[in-house]
């Protein structure tokens, strides 16, 4: 009976041995397994890493460009606002100037009146006329006041 127990308890022992091994050869895949994948973890975090790198450079590309896009921008604003400011003043003088020459239009028509009311002695209604505010008619306008100007000095002077 004392080989019995013996062999019994060695056979209990020969599985339990079998059993640790095929355990540990679980194990070691297992564990395989994982450096496997702490290889590729490491090559993921190099790679977030190496993204993240690039995406802070093109982050301070970005914030270059525009802060340049803004010193642009800037520099075009107040290139434009002072064009405006310089239109208005040239629109302003040539609302004068187009003051002067309804006056200067007027008093023509005062006078051409008044040399027509020493020849007839009807009176006619004084007209205004509608001077166009483009820049030829108002030139065209000028030049002819001018031509009837000059006729009027040339008669009187023969």
């Amino acid at each position: 009976m004392s080989n019995l127990f013996g062999l019994t308890i060695e056979s209990l022992v020969a599985v339990l041995l079998l059993l640790t091994i095929l355990y540990c050869a679980r194990l070691n895949k297992q564990i395989q397994v994982l450096k496997s994948d702490e290889r590729s973890m490491r090559m993921t975090i190099s790679e977030l890493m190496m993204a993240t790198e690039s995406a802070e450079r093109a982050i301070a590309g970005l914030k270059e460009t525009v802060r340049e896009a803004e010193e642009i921008l800037g520099s075009r604003l107040r290139d434009a606002d002072f064009y405006s400011t310089t239109m208005a003043e040239h629109v302003k003088s040539g609302e004068e100037v187009l003051g002067r020459l309804r006056k200067i239009a007027y008093a023509r028509q005062l006078l051409a009146t008044a040399e027509a009311e020493d020849e007839e002695p009807e009176p006619q209604p004084v007209k205004i006329p509608e001077i166009k505010a483009d820049a030829r008619s108002i030139a065209a306008a000028a030049q002819a006041f001018a031509e009837r100007a000059r006729m009027r000095v040339n008669g009187r002077a023969a």
